[in-house]
This record gives structure tokens, C-alpha cells and sequence, in this order.
């Protein structure tokens, strides 16, 4: 049972802990899904032969994995460093998966997929990078008006 009269320094100091240890865990394992889809895309063949060995091989779905796994790493990462705008951290995870995925998509034309793909894809990379841009040159525009 949680006795609710304890002293305010006490929860501060147990705060700080899981903040810490939150902070930790967001690090690590930003990092290492980031490192992990960098591989993916970078080197696909040996992504499959390493980690990902679910035949068929297929480069195409790899590099999809990794854009996927890019997005998810920046965007824990962009949350310690943004922890106070969450749209942001969200933006640039966001915008670092869609880029990852726009740019498999146009190394990969020709083994599946759509002709519209790299376009659609595209445009949607374009925004969310255009969005992403705004939002933190208007961060660290009220940063130094301030």
C-alpha cells in the first residue's frame, strides 16, 4: 500500500530515479533500434544472414524493416532531446522513417511495389520533413526571441 503522506523530497528523489531510469532505457534502446535499421537498409544481405533469417530473402522487405526500425530509433532519441514537444519528437522520427522508406523505395524500383510508390511515398516524406522543419526553426525561433 502506497501511504500518501510521505514527504515531498522522497517522491522527488524517486522521481528523479525513474526519470533517470526512463531516460536510460529510451537511450539504449533508441540506439540500438537505430543502429538496427541502419543495417538493415545499409546492408541487407547480412541483416538476413545475422538477425533476420525469415526466408525467403526479399531485400526489398529489409529495407522496409530498417526504415521502420530508423524511424522508431530517431524518434525515441528525438524524445530525450525534445521532452518538452512531443510533436516534434514525433516529426522527426516520423520524418526519418518516411525519408529511409522514399529513399528504399527508389533503390529497390523494379523488384515490386507500385510505379506510384517513389511519388506517393515521396510526397509524404516531403511533408512530414517540410512539417518537421517548420516546427523546430519556430522552436528555436521563440527560443531566441525570448
Amino acid at each position: 500500500m502506497i501511504d500518501c503522506a510521505q514527504p515531498a523530497v522522497n517522491m522527488r528523489t524517486s522521481s528523479s530515479r525513474v526519470d533517470l531510469v526512463s531516460a536510460l532505457v529510451v537511450a539504449a534502446f533508441g540506439a540500438f533500434t537505430l543502429v538496427l535499421g541502419l543495417w538493415a537498409i545499409i546492408a541487407p544481405v547480412s541483416f538476413f544472414d545475422n538477425i533476420g533469417h525469415f526466408e525467403p530473402y526479399n531485400r526489398h522487405f529489409l529495407h522496409d524493416v530498417g526504415a521502420f526500425q530508423i524511424g522508431l530509433g530517431a524518434a525515441a532519441l528525438f524524445a530525450l532531446a525534445w521532452r518538452d514537444d512531443a510533436l516534434l519528437a514525433v516529426l522527426g522520427g516520423a520524418t526519418a522513417g518516411a525519408t529511409a522508406h522514399e529513399i528504399a523505395h527508389i533503390a529497390d524500383s523494379g523488384i515490386g511495389g507500385r510505379d506510384s510508390d517513389p511519388y506517393t511515398l515521396g510526397l509524404i516524406a516531403a511533408i512530414l520533413v517540410a512539417t518537421f522543419a517548420w516546427r523546430l526553426w519556430a522552436r528555436y525561433q521563440a527560443s531566441t526571441s525570448g
